[in-house]
């Protein structure tokens, strides 16, 4: 299971036809967490930063407080430019631009990381 969090719609589709598998989509941080609270625990998560409500930051912050979801793979999706920035504590173990990203970065990630877990 892949989570797709991103309150751009459109964007949100185009990132899930990517993954071509099994992938639920979130407008916000507060519903995926409460997914992952319901004990839907996914493989990799693709995140936009800049949310309605809680931001990523806010989600990562959470997501690395419990032992069942800190290692969990993920990729931040932005228009902002994160790639200079270390943030594998938060599990963030990619970057996405979202003015550049092709269908095929997606597919990437989720070969690599989906098969680490298998």
């Amino acid at each position: 299971m892949i989570f797709v969090i991103d309150d751009d719609a459109i964007m949100a589709e185009c990132i899930k036809d990517a993954i071509y598998g099994d992938a639920e989509l979130f407008s916000n941080a507060i519903d995926a967490m409460n997914r992952i609270a319901d004990g839907i625990i996914p493989d990799l998560i693709f995140l936009d930063i800049l949310l309605d409500g809680p931001d990523g930051f806010t989600f990562l912050n959470e997501l690395v407080s419990y032992s069942d979801t800190a290692n969990i793979p993920v990729i931040i999706v932005s228009s902002i430019d994160f790639s200079n920035q270390d943030l594998s504590n938060y599990g963030v173990v990619g970057y996405l631009n979202k003015d550049t990203m092709t269908p095929d970065d997606i597919k990437g990630f989720v070969n690599e990381y989906c098969k680490q877990r298998y």
